[in-house]
């Protein structure tokens, strides 16, 4: 049998005739951003179980604060429905149990269960991890997701204003407690949710030179409170997958949607009718849970190098004090010492 070989390319300058074209010769494509790079697939619509449509989770085990309402128990839900255990981190055991108990009638073999944890206590908090470490000696999810809104000056037990210590520092030393079990797992993921309101924060990177966790009344500001506690995961969302990247722990930072039908503004009667109102043109907590899911457990963004912060199922650049990469270490610093003066 004869092979009939074809002539592909004739470099007229040197006369040479190729049977394949060497201008395809280790052709690739520049990537000089990772977002430039990213297909997508999903965006602010999508739901958390299309999300993880034909995905096996029966080997993870999960935690998510805040699961019994809103974003955290859409995510949860979704994880549980996909053969996830999933650890209801909540304050009220009554709701978490309800909240059980809707995803049971609808799986009876869905593996969920309950730990108490109160964000507004550090005591807490190191109780809930020594629990946790004892039940799970892995763990392959961790959503931090619980958070406050529009509180007027208040502050906890622990004298931290509370906006700051729920959003923020108490996830900060949940990270911390619960490393271990993390880089124990295979292919651990930790989800921060922020918002796009970190944007909106004044702190400057100077400013953390003289942060101060106890702030006085005198000084304060509700929503640049709130926006800069959201800033603040967003750092230690890029703190932890710095420190920790090459232990194969990915930590990624979401916004799950602008105002959301959730109980996080039920502190703020004049946002929480805005949001009623404005309701059919929003996302809604099943859309929300789409972005943290995908962020979780999506192979899509698993090969894009350096931090990620995740809007609508997209890599986004974050604010302009994230992005210049000096505020997530400063950060890190101050709050562990603060931590170490509470002998924590």
């Amino acid at each position: 049998m004869r092979t009939i070989r074809q002539v592909i390319y004739v470099d007229h300058n040197n006369q040479r005739t190729t049977f394949t074209d060497p201008r395809l010769a280790f052709a690739v494509e520049k990537k000089n951003d990772k977002r430039d790079s990213f297909r997508q697939r999903y965006d602010g619509s999508t739901r958390a179980l299309q999300i993880l449509h034909g995905q096996d989770l029966s080997s993870k085990v999960a935690v998510v604060t805040g699961a019994n309402s809103g974003v955290g128990f859409e995510v949860a839900r979704a994880l549980a429905l996909h053969g996830a255990h999933v650890v209801f981190a909540c304050r009220n055991q009554g709701k978490a149990a309800k909240a059980i108990n809707s995803i049971l009638q609808h799986r009876p073999q869905a593996q969920c269960s309950f730990l108490q944890v109160d964000l507004a206590s550090l005591a807490s908090v190191r109780q809930f991890g020594k629990r946790l470490c004892i039940q799970h000696p892995r763990l392959h999810y961790l959503v931090l997701n619980a958070g406050v809104f529009a509180l007027p000056f208040t502050t906890t037990q622990d004298n931290v204003e509370t906006m700051m210590q729920v959003n923020y520092l108490s996830s900060f030393y949940l990270v911390q407690l619960l490393l271990k079990q993390l880089v124990a797992s295979n292919n651990p993921r930790v989800v921060i949710l922020s918002s796009e309101s970190h944007r909106f924060s004044p702190i400057k990177l100077q400013d953390l030179d003289s942060f101060n966790f106890t702030s006085s009344a005198s000084e304060f500001s509700s929503m640049d409170q709130y926006n800069t506690s959201k800033l603040f995961c967003v750092l230690l969302a890029q703190a932890v997958h710095s420190r920790y990247r090459d232990l194969g722990l990915k930590c990624v930072a979401v916004h799950p949607g602008n105002m959301l039908y959730t109980n996080l503004g039920r502190s703020w009667g004049l946002y929480s009718a805005l949001v009623t109102l404005l309701r059919p043109f929003t996302k809604s907590a099943e859309q929300a849970a789409g972005s943290v899911v995908f962020a979780l457990c999506s192979p899509d963004i698993q090969d894009i190098q350096g931090f990620t912060y995740i809007n609508n199922c997209f890599p986004t650049k974050p604010s302009q004090i994230v992005e210049e990469g000096q505020a997530a270490e400063k950060l890190w610093e101050i709050s562990t010492l603060f931590l170490k003066s509470r002998n924590l």
